[in-house]
């Protein structure tokens, strides 16, 4: 019997804010990856997961959820979402099972898509809060905008769907090569995890008072062997805030908050890198951060 040839590709996945699709890349790459918040506009940048199965190697980027730019950050935010559906092989178009009809920003999304003219999967979300008459209707409103490769169904946080997901994507895949080592399954460098998870602790414990006015910089990272011999890590961040009133909020009374938000991040990077982690955090404003060309580069697509 012929061996099945090896096949490559990227997918990407885009949508609305808050629909799922870190969720989703999390559980496709079965590692912590993405920023995970219950808000809108948790990923900022185009972050990439791998997934290497048997006869194939799938690199999801995670997009910026679409939304009305209001300042420089989202506007670079929603064009690193466009941008990579010209580099997809393979696009998953998120959206919720909740929807009545085809909102505002998936219109928008859907005209990109016929646009890029790239093979799509529609991901229906969230399907644990309808009824199967309501998804159906949901369904038949898509098919009729664009031909989907197919339409599936989901609960994200439900892990029974990843490998149908994954066998419809491959079965999309064009016989390439394996662009990263087997054992990678992000392309971030530690620095970038170490600041993604500081800041999606941060998005889980201050709720909405400091939404998104702050941004994580590590400032140093260096490996070293404590007394016992064990790997460590020092990692030193400062979490940037927009205003004085936030930074107090960000520390808390006593320093409590900004214990609980470093305890929380320190905890998940010990878990995802493998070894100890000795973190500390400050907290310091500035203002105009996300109109900073220097700081807001950072979220272009690479």
């Amino acid at each position: 019997m012929k061996e099945a040839e090896f096949k490559s590709g990227f997918v990407t996945l885009i949508g609305r804010t808050n629909v799922g699709k870190s969720t989703l890349v999390n559980l496709l790459v079965g590692e912590k990856v993405a920023a995970i918040a219950n808000k809108v506009q948790t990923t900022r940048t185009a972050i990439k997961g791998i997934v290497n199965r048997e006869n194939s190697q799938i690199v999801f980027t995670d997009t910026p959820g679409i939304h009305k730019p209001k300042t420089k950050l989202n506007e670079t935010m929603v064009e690193t979402s466009f941008t990579s559906l010209a580099d997809a092989d393979v696009v998953l178009f998120l959206i919720e099972a909740t929807s009545e009809d085809i909102g505002r920003g998936d219109s928008i999304i859907l005209e990109k898509i016929k646009e890029a003219k790239r093979k799509t999967i529609l991901i229906i979300n969230k399907i644990d809060l309808v009824k199967r008459e309501k998804l159906l209707n949901l369904i038949e409103l898509y098919s009729k905008e664009y031909n989907f490769e197919a339409v599936i169904p989901i609960s994200a946080t439900n892990l029974k769907y990843k490998e149908i997901i994954l066998e419809e994507i491959e079965k999309n895949l064009k016989p390439g090569p394996a662009y990263y080592d087997v054992e990678e399954y992000t392309d971030q460098t530690l620095r970038q995890l170490a600041e993604e998870t500081i800041r999606e602790k941060a998005l889980k414990l201050l709720q909405d008072e400091v939404p998104h006015g702050i941004y994580v910089e590590v400032e140093k990272m260096k490996q070293r062997k404590n007394k016992k011999g064990e790997e460590i890590y020092d990692i030193e961040a400062t979490i940037y805030c927009l205003r004085e009133s936030h930074k107090g909020i960000i520390i808390g009374k006593n320093g409590e908050m900004l214990k609980r938000i470093g305890r929380a991040a320190r905890i998940d990077m010990e878990e995802n890198f493998g070894l100890k982690i000795n973190l500390k955090t400050w907290v310091k404003v500035k203002p105009d951060w996300q109109s900073n060309d220097s700081i807001v580069n950072k979220f272009k697509l690479k």
